[in-house]
C-alpha cells in the first residue's frame, strides 16, 4: 500500500511531473520529436501535463497524483490569493492532425449553475508552427445568435468564424464564452482553468455528440479572445497576464535563482510551472537535483524552499502562474 501524501513530511521543494498520453481521434500516432511516444492504433491528440490524474515524478511526493497532493497541501502548493480548491491549471501540449470542432466554454457562473467548480478561460501559445497554420478565435462582426444557430443547423459556421493566423511564439487568448477551434498545422502550449467543460458546437459533419444549446448559452458575440502582444522586460517577455494565469517566457543563459522568478508576483507567494521548451536544466537547491529534460514541466509551491534553475543546453523556460 502507498503511503498517503498527507502523512509524508511536508517538503514544500519544486517537483518534476510525469506527463499522461491522451487518445483523440484527431491526433497523432507518433509525438517525435517532441515526446518520445507513439500508439499506432489510438492517436495521440493532448499531452496533460499537469492533470488532476497526472503523476509527481520526484521529491517525497513522488508517485501520488497531483488531486491527492493538491487536497492534502493546499496551502503549501497554492499559497494565499489563488482562488478555489484544487489545482487551479490544465497544462497540455495539443497535437491537431485534423480540425478540432468549433466548441465554447462556460464562464465560472454558468460551470456553477450547472454543478461544475469553475469555468474554463483559456490560452494558447505555439511551440511551432508551419507556413499558413490558422486557428479560429471568435466570431466575425455582425453575426447574432440567430446566425450562429442557422450555420450550425446548414452547415455553414466556419464562414462566420475568426480566422487568425499563428505563427511560432506568438500567444492567444481565449476566455470563458468565446466560440473557437484550433485546426491542424501547430503545436500548442494551452493553459487553462483546470476545467474540462467543452461544449461542441460543431464538427464539420463528423458523427459525434454535440451540445449546441449548452454551447449557444455559454457563447458570447464579442469577448476580448485574440493575440496577445508580448510584453518585453531586461529578465523575461511577458506573454500574457489575465485573470487566472500569468504566462512568461524565459530565457536562461547560465542559472536562474527562485528570488528571480519571483520578482514578478509581488510579495504573496504563488504556485508556479516551469515549462522547458527548448532546451533542458536542472533544478538544484536543498534536495536532491531535479532534472528537467526538454518538453518537461517542474511545480514550484507556492512555499517552495529556495532554489536554482541552470541550463544545460540553450534552456528556454515557459512560466506558468497561477492567480
Amino acid at each position: 500500500m502507498s503511503t498517503s501524501p498527507a502523512s509524508l513530511p511536508l517538503v514544500p521543494e519544486p517537483f518534476r511531473i510525469a506527463p499522461l498520453f491522451v487518445n483523440r481521434v484527431w491526433g497523432w500516432t507518433s509525438l517525435e520529436p517532441w515526446f518520445a511516444q507513439s500508439s499506432p492504433a489510438n492517436p495521440i491528440g493532448e499531452v496533460w501535463l499537469t492533470g488532476d490524474d497526472c503523476v509527481a515524478d520526484t521529491g517525497p511526493w513522488a508517485g501520488h497524483k497531483l488531486s491527492e497532493i493538491f487536497a492534502d497541501h493546499s496551502d503549501s502548493m497554492l499559497g494565499p490569493s489563488v482562488r478555489g480548491e484544487g489545482s487551479p491549471l490544465l497544462i497540455k501540449v495539443l497535437f491537431a492532425r485534423e480540425k478540432l470542432s468549433v466548441q465554447v466554454h462556460p464562464d465560472d457562473a454558468m460551470a456553477h449553475k450547472y454543478g461544475f467548480p469553475r469555468g474554463k478561460t483559456e490560452c494558447w501559445y505555439a511551440l511551432a508552427a508551419d507556413p499558413g497554420a490558422q486557428v479560429a478565435c471568435g466570431l466575425k462582426p455582425g453575426v447574432t445568435a440567430e446566425t450562429v444557430r442557422a450555420a450550425i443547423s446548414d452547415g455553414s459556421l466556419e464562414q462566420d468564424l475568426n480566422v487568425v493566423p499563428i505563427e511560432a511564439g506568438e500567444m492567444i487568448f481565449v476566455d470563458s464564452g468565446t466560440v473557437h477551434a484550433i485546426w491542424p498545422g501547430s503545436v500548442i502550449l494551452e493553459t487553462q482553468q483546470n476545467s474540462d467543460i467543452t461544449y461542441r458546437m460543431f464538427d464539420y459533419g463528423r458523427p459525434r455528440e454535440l451540445h449546441i444549446e449548452k454551447s449557444l448559452e455559454a457563447m458570447r458575440l464579442s469577448t476580448h479572445a485574440g493575440k496577445v502582444e508580448p510584453r518585453v522586460l531586461p529578465d523575461r517577455t511577458i506573454l500574457l497576464d489575465a485573470d487566472y494565469f500569468r504566462i512568461e517566457r524565459i530565457s536562461v543563459e547560465h542559472s536562474i535563482t527562485s528570488a528571480t522568478l519571483r520578482a514578478t508576483d509581488g510579495a504573496t507567494p504563488r504556485l508556479s510551472y516551469l515549462f522547458a521548451s527548448t532546451g533542458s536544466g536542472a533544478i538544484t537547491g536543498s534536495f536532491a537535483p531535479v532534472s528537467l529534460p526538454a518538453c518537461g514541466i517542474v511545480a514550484a509551491p507556492a512555499h517552495a524552499s529556495d532554489f536554482t534553475v541552470t541550463s544545460i543546453d540553450g534552456l528556454e523556460l515557459i512560466r506558468m502562474v497561477a492567480k
